[in-house]
């Protein structure tokens, strides 16, 4: 702003409105970005927190596994136990409000959460019947129930030899 006077110019410094300096609202900006990040750093933290607790009861996971397969009985306690705290992990990820970023960090920990959780229920089936093999029972549906993208490739399973005698009689009933 130039100014007029006794034959002069002076200048006056002006702070436009929406500066830093002379608008309180953008200090108010500054001040909730802050808190977000602090929030956000926290989620991050609370996360990762969490993250090390699972991976903690995955090696517990993995034992049972171990002691499963090769036979020996596990006390059922054993199982319950370690369920019971992944499901209290899971309790803490449900805790944790987070946008970004750290909801896909939040995300992708309360699935392998789920996934031990699930492995743990399979087990102690295991556990329980160790005569029944149930997962591989579930591969071969699994198998069976997947397609190749090719047309022309579905292949139905070779029929299997019953006691059953099939022939070509028919009865006709009249309607």
């Amino acid at each position: 702003m130039i100014a007029h006077g006794s034959g002069q110019h002076q200048l006056y410094a002006s702070v436009p409105a929406h500066s830093a300096f002379g608008n309180p609202a953008s200090n108010d900006d500054k001040v909730e970005e802050r808190k977000e990040s602090e929030e956000m750093s926290k989620a991050f933290e609370a996360v990762a927190g969490v993250r090390k607790e699972v991976d903690k009861l995955s090696e517990r996971v993995t034992a049972l596994e171990v002691a499963v397969n090769s036979g020996t009985k596990v006390a059922n306690e054993e199982f319950d136990v370690s369920a019971e705290l992944l499901m209290r992990e899971l309790l803490k990820l449900d805790g944790i409000e987070s946008e970004g970023e750290v909801k896909l960090q939040r995300k992708a920990e309360v699935q392998r959460v789920q996934n031990f959780h699930d492995t743990l229920d399979k087990l102690k089936a295991r556990n329980s019947n160790p005569f029944s093999d149930k997962l591989k029972a579930v591969k071969v549906a699994t198998n069976w129930g997947t397609f190749d993208s090719r047309m022309g490739n579905l292949t139905a399973p070779l029929p299997t030899s019953s006691s059953t005698n099939v022939t070509r009689d028919w009865e006709r009933f009249d309607d």
